[in-house]
């Protein structure tokens, strides 16, 4: 009877433990199956939080081309960066309306390379002298800097629509009484509805130089009427046609042919563009003029910037 006993001890222990060892096998692959499924939603959160920070890089991207700032592409992983023998200069781009400024910017590597420099010493020592700017090159940048360095044109936007990659610019196809259309990119977007763009006349300055924005080359600038949150399209008075010239009467002079982006002439002259208290675009109190038809004027906005 005692043996019997012991025996059937025996397998209640080993059942026992038999019975444990599955338990345990079921915790462990429960545990290992939600461990798996919190792995693969962290994953997929990952995945989604990655997507949002490229849509707001695209966002900050597309703001910052809008308001002039130039983009860098940086080196690839393990790529070196170019060396230059002096640190570059970088010119820094001027805010405005979605389009870029009038000069493009530029890297400016200061003294060339070492051959360079040396060339340069030798020329000293034989006493040769830095060529001087020619004269009239002086003179263009000495002489006055007023508005009537500006060309500005009244024109008529034939089409207007949507950057097909930019969102806050518009792309329209400009008259402005030449032979050919000029293509316009500004950075009107969320500030005059698309339907408002189309067919509508508008004061121009022609005489920039052309930049590219978003790979679309902008070949002038539509002159507004700008405060925070708020712009509005300077409008020419009735009875002007493409082509037609804008100026300041008290300030007469001809136009740049091209503004050269050295001399920053419109850097210099646009702090001093604003609407009156009557809404006239003025440069310096002197009214924007259409010579015999009238003066240009905006909407509603009172003593605000121009841009």
């Amino acid at each position: 009877m005692e043996k019997i006993g012991q025996n059937k001890r025996k397998k209640t222990i080993e059942y026992l433990k038999k019975h444990l060892q599955d338990l345990t096998d079921k915790a462990g692959s429960s545990g290992l199956l939600k461990g798996r499924e919190r792995v693969a939603r962290l994953a997929k959160e990952n995945e989604g939080l990655k997507q949002e920070i490229n849509d707001m890089k695209k966002q900050l991207t597309e703001l910052e081309l809008a308001n002039g700032t130039t983009q860098v592409t940086l080196p690839a992983p393990g790529e070196k960066l170019p060396h230059y023998p002096n640190p570059p200069s970088v010119k820094a781009p001027v805010s405005g309306l979605g389009v870029e400024p009038p000069a493009a910017t530029a890297v400016i590597i200061s003294e060339g390379t070492e051959d360079a420099k040396k060339s340069k010493k030798k020329d000293k020592k034989k006493g040769k002298k830095e060529p001087s700017p020619a004269p009239d090159e002086a003179a263009a940048g000495d002489a006055k800097i007023n508005v009537s360095r500006l060309n500005m044109k009244i024109g008529r936007i034939l089409s207007a629509k949507h950057h097909p990659s930019a969102d806050t610019l518009y792309v329209e196809e400009v008259d402005i009484g030449e032979e050919a259309t000029r293509t316009v990119a500004s950075g009107l977007v969320g500030h005059i509805p698309l339907d408002q763009m189309q067919n509508r006349l508008g004061v121009f300055l022609v005489n920039l130089k052309p930049a590219k924005m978003r790979g679309i080359l902008s070949e002038a600038m539509i002159m507004c009427s700008e405060e925070p949150g708020k712009i509005e399209i300077i409008d020419p008075p009735a009875g002007c046609v493409p082509g037609d010239r804008v100026v300041c009467e008290e300030y007469p002079g001809e136009p740049d042919q091209q503004l050269n982006p050295k001399r920053k002439v419109w850097e210099r002259v646009q702090p001093d563009l604003r609407t009156n208290s009557e809404c006239v675009a003025t440069y310096k109190g002197a009214p924007f003029t259409v010579v015999g038809k009238g003066v240009c004027k905006v909407p509603t906005m009172a003593n605000a910037h121009i841009k």
